[in-house]
């Protein structure tokens, strides 16, 4: 909730809670010259919200997997929330680890080396950020959202060569296709 919060409206709450469900909201950003609106999804991660976060997965053409770095239960959950991701999202779907909380350096659970070897040994990106000082947040979002942006944009050349390729100035929505069979239409993240 918090790095949606930043990331969305730049706001920072320190009474914020833990995402109950699951909270929704956009933001146009420009990527490579074109114009890309995120419908970001934030599911909670609490283990009594699993049935619901879980249906958001299909359709979904990134996702965030968020860890606070001075909780190490957290990072250890990380593990499960990857299988649940590869096990119900698309096989192409792209997905960064995140460390947040950076500014908690002194309270720190999880070694960055640790992270960052997890995220290569299970092809993910890999970034630290802070909402408090939003320290890597709009590069965190700015990064998944340019390689979602080029594999979309791949597929659509694939499919048609010339009818669709964006033209100058136009702007292209990174969400699943009517036909992708999801409930949701924008699915978990970005």
């Amino acid at each position: 909730m918090v790095l949606l919060s930043r990331f969305t409206r730049n706001e920072f709450n320190l009474e914020s809670k833990s995402t109950i469900g699951v909270e929704f909201a956009t933001r146009s950003i420009s990527v490579e010259g074109k114009t890309v609106k995120a419908q970001i999804w934030d599911t909670a991660g609490q283990e009594r919200y699993r049935a619901i976060t879980s249906a958001y997965y299909r359709g979904a053409v990134g996702a965030l997997l968020v860890y606070d770095i001075a909780k190490h239960a957290t990072y250890v959950n990380v593990l499960r929330w990857l299988k649940e991701l590869r096990d119900h999202a698309d096989s192409n779907i792209v997905i960064m680890l995140v460390g947040n909380k950076s500014d908690l350096r002194h309270l720190r659970a999880v070694p960055t080396d640790e992270a960052k070897l997890f995220s290569q040994e299970n092809g993910l990106s890999f970034i630290e950020t802070s909402a408090l000082d939003a320290s890597n947040v709009e590069n965190a979002f700015q990064t998944i959202l340019t390689e979602i942006y080029r594999i979309v944009s791949s597929k659509q050349l694939e499919a048609d060569p010339i009818s669709s390729r964006p033209g100058a100035g136009s702007s292209i929505e990174i969400t699943p296709s009517a036909n992708d069979g999801g409930q949701n239409p924008s699915g978990k993240c970005c």
